[in-house]
């Protein structure tokens, strides 16, 4: 037998016969699909392939793998160790229970991440639910639509752009449509205009943003072909083909053909491979030192394939060569030849919702996915509004992200308050008012409350319907992004109050029976309730249920350019209870940590009670950190959410809002804490508003102490300040409670104005409760009052310090006086403590004296209180309070400066 030649040579470039499966890929099959929305274009990585291996790349895998270290975060320089219990360690607490609860929650957050990788390539792709998702613009002239209902029969598309048919645009039957864990896929084709003809090639793509019609060139796939094999290719590397079998073909007919050999004597004798080689190098003018793309000389030895001779020069300038993908996007089409070809499958602005036939019935639900909904108002029902606009009413993006400053002065504000008119103001309406006061403020962070869509705006926006849509009441979508840029151009990051602790329980046009049954995104049962406020909770153990919370993280980084989160009312998710616990603090009872928090006198309760937005009170007593009532999947999503974040976005910020202060919530994930970077400390503005509301000015002393904590010697205080403390003396220090060093609960009779109790003639340690906050003061976010004074059915400040009778001050101007007096030292010493973050509510800067109330049926559904008087920064009083806060501000900032 003699020996054989193989010759390799590359192959003309030309399109693939085949059409695609209409079906995209789906997140559960681990493929990676970047396909954004409108504008957005995504291809696949150019696949590349080897004939042979090179010594060097034989080696093993675990060679490999130490030659290829895994990717570790964006962030840090190299992966750090992991060790579950490491923050316990390091702050040298010993508490058996807690640390196997650490070890056992880092064994079911592998777990998880698990499932999430057998489903997702990567964190990034677990994150980007949002690209396939919902409604997107594909390339070749239609609508793809995506949805998650894993309880549905059947699945369509109602709307204008249909007459709101639920047969005309439904899912295929069978994968095509649907597939096993209850995704579902629908394509809206673009209708022809009449007279116009079908597209000659199923590959014709559109370019419907860019500049219009950029790429347009009018050349067809031959003339492009011919472009490619003339520019791309050199002389010798392709030979034209009229077909794939033409050379196939003329082998056969020279073998097998008319004139052909018709015996075995015609045939003769067969030249050896190489032999015929050489003729064929010959034949094609090749000089004896030149070499084709590839030559493999197999001389019978085992392995002569590997032996590889090629050209270096021919090689190196393949390799230089890139794939010709610009020549695709020459053949694309513009906008305005799509719009002359097509009508579009569903116009701009156009109202659709999705439709399922389930085993309790047909039901019509507002798309989960969707980015921009009209909630129910008026009577009207809830539906999705579909948003592409054309180029020209796109916003452009036009400043860069600013800096992260090394100190926060955070601005929480609330778009629709924010105006002096008694109305709803807009995006547009903050952005020109609100921010250039923000900057003159000095102020470098505004933090958002109640951007996020929400069907009922008495509750300030935190019963959120909508996860992936701005509040329509505010504006459009683009009018948000509009914000977001100006607040960059003037050097201001934009923070989102994010709500993933619960959600509405409205099923029009909420996610509760979204698919018809129960446990579809939330936990059925009482736990699928929450316990006070009526919303519902999340499934935070379900892998489809973290796709779409973390796809929403990832979906307002990218979509909005935001910059950090605060996260809304995390007890509500941490614990089964929802945190309103009643617990002894036994230690040998339940096993578990718990924070000593000393509650503060009052006529009928026992425990300390925060109003939340809802008008609910909030119990913060003896919460358990490892036992049976804390909710491990919603500690797991709370790692992931923080892994993933900060791996993809280096810069982005966190908040922790959790008035339990769980154990490591700043502590990074690797050493079992949650990854979060700052913690919200309420301990101080609480000690102010107790001591505005029980105490006289002439009683608050700064250097007397007295016990205020009437504790059992027996126990052992415990956790705080978001880390856990043990029993040594050194490091029960850091855990210190505001309550603690405050008040003790007293038996005092409130009945008749009665203040003569012992508990009032105790002096509060004001000092204390201000340094004992001290050791992580560079994770700590702190506020002498937020939105909760002033909008949670309380007062502001200044309402209570403005309106306060006392008989030890006679005249109203000595009341202002003493009342600014005291504004001003409070806002000093909390900001003086507040270390690298401080966050003020729109308004209490200058003293806004008035409470918030927004428009609800008790009121007669006034606008009277939902705003803010911005003309009392012209008055003397308001106008010094907010000069002096300005100067603070600036002092604090030089000091982090230098």
């Amino acid at each position: 037998m003699p020996p054989s030649v193989f010759i390799l040579s590359t192959p003309s470039f030309l399109p693939p016969n085949p059409r695609p499966a209409p079906f995209p890929a789906l997140p559960h099959l681990g493929v990676n699909i970047r396909r954004g929305g409108v504008g957005r274009s995504g291809s696949s990585p150019p696949r590349t392939w080897k004939c042979c291996s090179s010594p060097e790349e034989k080696s093993s895998p675990v060679q490999r793998r130490q030659k290829n270290p895994p990717r570790s975060s964006s962030s840090r320089k190299s992966e750090p160790e992991i060790d579950p219990v490491g923050f316990l360690s390091r702050f040298g607490i010993s508490h058996r229970a807690f640390a196997q609860f650490l070890r056992d929650r880092y064994k079911a957050l592998k777990d998880r991440r698990f499932d999430l990788y057998s489903r997702f390539i990567d964190m990034r792709d677990s994150a980007s639910g949002y690209e396939i998702l919902g409604m997107h613009r594909h390339r070749q002239h239609r609508v793809d639509f995506m949805e998650w209902a894993p309880g549905a029969r059947y699945c369509s598309l109602v709307g204008d752009f249909n007459g709101w048919s639920p047969v005309e645009n439904s899912a295929r039957e069978g994968h095509l449509g649907h597939d096993d864990f209850g995704y579902w896929f629908i394509i809206l084709e673009d209708k022809l205009r009449d007279g116009e003809e079908p597209e000659e090639y199923y590959f014709q793509e559109y370019n419907y943003v860019d500049k219009y019609d950029k790429g347009d060139n009018n050349i067809n796939a031959e003339e492009l072909l011919k472009k490619i094999n003339d520019d791309y290719w050199e002389p010798g590397e392709v030979w034209s083909r009229k077909s794939r079998m033409e050379m196939v073909a003329k082998l056969y007919e020279q073998m097998f053909g008319p004139n052909g050999p018709q015996t075995e004597e015609e045939l003769g004798e067969l030249q050896d491979a190489e032999t015929r080689y050489n003729q064929w190098r010959e034949a094609s003018n090749f000089g004896p030192n030149d070499h084709t793309r590839f030559e493999v000389i197999d001389k019978g030895n085992e392995f002569d394939v590997f032996s590889v001779i090629g050209d270096p020069v021919s090689t190196a300038k393949f390799k230089a060569k890139k794939p010709p993908l610009d020549y695709w996007v020459e053949m694309r089409k513009g906008r305005r030849a799509w719009l002359k070809k097509y009508i579009p499958a569903i116009p701009h602005g156009s109202r659709y919702r999705v439709y399922f036939n389930t085993p309790e019935g047909a039901l019509e639900r507002v798309p989960a996915w969707a980015t921009y909904v009209q909630p129910e108002a008026d009577g009207k029902e809830a539906y999705a509004v579909h948003w592409e606009p054309p180029p020209e009413e796109m916003h452009n993006w036009r400043y860069k992200k600013p800096k992260l400053p090394k100190s926060l002065r955070i601005y929480e504000c609330h778009v629709g308050i924010s105006g002096s008119e008694l109305k709803i103001s807009s995006f547009n309406e903050f952005t020109s008012k609100v921010l250039p006061h923000v900057k003159s403020a000095g102020y470098n962070v505004i933090q958002l409350f109640g951007v996020v869509e929400h069907k009922d705006y008495s509750s300030v926006g935190y019963k959120v319907t909508n996860f992936f849509a701005v509040s329509s009441r505010f504006g459009t979508p683009d009018d948000f992004k509009k914000l977001v840029d100006e607040a960059h151009g003037l050097g201001i990051l934009v923070f989102l109050d994010i709500v993933h602790s619960y959600a509405s329980a409205d099923e029009s046009v909420g996610l509760s029976l979204f698919d018809g049954s129960n446990d579809c995104y939330f936990q059925t049962g009482k736990r699928g309730h929450h316990k006070y406020w009526g919303t519902r909770m999340f499934k935070y153990g379900d892998v489809d249920v973290l796709h779409f919370l973390l796809s929403n993280l990832k979906w307002w980084v990218a979509e909005y350019q935001i910059d950090g989160f605060q996260f809304h009312s995390l007890p509500s998710m941490m614990y089964t209870h929802n945190g309103f616990s009643t617990f002894t603090g036994d230690m040998d009872e339940f096993l578990s940590h718990t924070i000593i928090v000393a509650t503060l006198p009052n006529v009928d309760r026992q425990f300390k009670q925060s109003t939340t937005e809802e008008g609910h009170t909030y119990q913060r007593s003896n919460i358990e950190y490892c036992n049976q009532y804390v909710d491990k999947d919603a500690l797991i999503y709370l790692t992931l959410a923080n892994e993933m974040l900060h791996e993809l976005y280096p810069d982005i910020i966190t908040i922790a809002e959790d008035a339990t202060f769980y154990p490591g919530l700043c502590e990074p994930t690797t050493q079992g804490g949650l990854g979060f970077d700052y913690w919200v400390n309420s301990s101080v503005s609480e000690m102010w508003l107790w001591l505005l509301e029980n105490v006289p000015d002439q009683d608050w002393s700064m250097n007397k102490t007295s016990k205020v904590v009437k504790q059992d010697k027996k126990k052992k205080p415990h956790g705080r300040g978001g880390d856990l403390v043990g029993s040594d003396a050194r490091v029960t220090a850091i855990a210190r409670s505001s309550a603690e060093v405050v008040v003790a609960r007293g038996e005092c009779d409130y009945s008749n104005g009665q203040r003569d109790c012992e508990l009032m003639r105790r002096k509060v340690q004001i000092a204390s409760v201000l340094l004992s906050n001290q050791l992580n003061r560079h994770n700590m976010l702190l506020y002498a009052e937020n939105h909760n004074q002033s909008i949670s059915g309380g007062r502001s400040f200044a309402e209570i310090l403005f309106s306060k009778t006392d008989e030890h001050i006679s005249g109203s101007d000595n009341l202002l006086f003493r009342g600014s007096a005291l504004h001003k030292m409070i806002k000093l010493l909390t900001f003086t403590m507040s270390g690298s973050a401080y966050i003020n509510f729109m308004g209490n800067e200058f003293g806004h004296p008035n409470r918030i109330e927004f428009p609800l049926a008790s009121n007669k559904y006034s606008f009277a209180l939902a705003n803010r008087q911005w003309d009392l920064l012209m008055t003397d009083l308001h106008g010094q309070l907010f000069n002096f806060d300005k100067v603070n501000r600036a002092g604090a900032v030089l000091e982090f400066d230098l």
